[in-house]
């Protein structure tokens, strides 16, 4: 399998990732993308999904149960729909009145009706149509007609129109031309006959597996170690060293905890941080508002065990939703999946270059390089190859 970028989904080298731009607005983007659209390689809507940081995206054709969908429905005047139909708005007559949320249908003309045609609550929505600026330059996708445009072409003109500052918009673009052109150069270099598609029940990695690559934008991968005494001491372990990372964007975070309790024998060992260091380290109060802090609200915990949340929630972290690691290793590989560091090599995965010190640095390490593999099985349209032996 290559080698593929979990941000943009596309393989490492036509990763599109470092021409996309950070773009603030006040409109909240609302994409509903249509299930078959996720699998297009080509498609726009998740890369202007990670340009424009007042977004979301949610996949689905049915979205009657919808809770999010329901709550901006509740408030019309404040919602549009960019869609086009007889009872839609210019944007000279949305720009009088913008609106705060907008909701943009991603899809196939055809898949793009049918979303808007089964969702009642989309079609009591106001809507806004538009003409484009200028022809589409998705040259490596046929459009229905010449007023089409992508998807991520149609809310550049949309947001420019709406917010003003229209040059702010046009840099998402940078990222469309790349893999345009990047598309377009590699098919006219390429020495072997077109690929031609077999049309059939496609396949779909376990519920696990999926799971986690759809929360993947969300996740923080955790690990903490402990001041540790015996058991018949009767001191509570108590955290002194963690360690987390946002795989998605590629935040770090690292503390060392000055210990509360008298230090135990036995942490420096585990812990591999000499006493020094572990004596020395920072107020615990601080250090917790600073996890706080790079934390966002609605981010997932992943840990290998419940053991680092137990430790956090007993320091008085809010407690978050959380998900383990291990369990959809052992789902990945059909049996045990033994340690972190273990779980690497089981998987054939590439642990990244070590950033944090001590144990924990290693674990942290290992813990990134297994949610990589099981993420990029999570997002697979096709069954991972076996290995010998396996």
């Amino acid at each position: 399998m290559r080698p593929v970028c979990l941000r943009c989904r596309r393989p490492q080298a036509t990763c599109y990732c470092a021409h996309i731009p950070r773009v603030e607005t006040r409109t909240r983007v609302v994409f509903l993308q249509h299930p078959r659209e996720r699998r297009v390689a080509i498609g726009t809507a998740r890369m202007a999904h990670l340009a424009l940081s007042n977004s979301e995206l949610h996949q689905g054709v049915d979205f009657s149960d919808n809770p999010r969908l329901a709550a901006l429905a509740a408030a019309p005047e404040r919602v549009a729909v960019l869609f086009p139909g007889k009872e839609a708005m210019t944007l000279e007559e949305a720009r009088a009145r913008p609106p705060e949320t907008l909701i943009v249908v991603d899809g196939t003309w055809p898949l793009a009706k049918k979303v808007v045609s089964i969702n009642p609550v989309l079609a009591g929505l106001p809507r806004i149509g538009f003409t484009p600026r200028r022809p589409s330059n998705y040259r490596i996708r046929a459009e229905p007609a010449e007023h089409c445009v992508s998807t991520i072409e149609a809310v550049v003109d949309v947001l420019g129109a709406l917010e003003g500052d229209q040059p702010r918009f046009d840099a998402m673009l940078r990222a469309f031309e790349f893999m345009v052109d990047t598309q377009l150069e590699n098919q006219s270099s390429r020495q072997e006959p077109p690929r031609r598609r077999i049309y059939k029940a496609p396949w779909r990695p376990p519920l696990e597996l999926r799971s986690l690559a759809e929360r993947f934008p969300r996740l923080v991968l955790l690990y903490a170690e402990a001041n540790a005494h015996p058991m018949d001491a009767g001191i509570s372990p108590e955290l002194v060293h963690l360690v987390a990372s946002r795989p998605f964007t590629g935040e770090r975070f690292e503390a060392v905890l000055a210990p509360r309790e008298p230090l135990a024998r036995s942490t420096p060992l585990h812990t591999e941080l000499p006493e020094r260091v572990l004596l020395a380290g920072e107020d615990r109060s601080a250090a917790l508002g600073r996890f706080e802090a790079f934390l966002r609200p609605d981010d997932v915990l992943a840990v290998w065990t419940s053991y680092a949340l137990e430790l956090l929630w007993r320091d008085g972290v809010r407690r978050r939703q959380a998900v383990n690691v291990r369990l959809a290793t052992a789902r990945a590989l059909a049996g045990k999946a033994g340690g972190v560091e273990q779980a690497v090599a089981m998987l054939g995965a590439e642990a990244p270059a070590l950033w944090a010190q001590g144990r924990a640095g290693r674990r942290i390490q290992a813990l990134e390089a297994v949610a990589q593999a099981l993420i990029l099985r999570g997002q697979a349209t096709q069954p991972p190859l076996k290995r010998k032996g396996a």
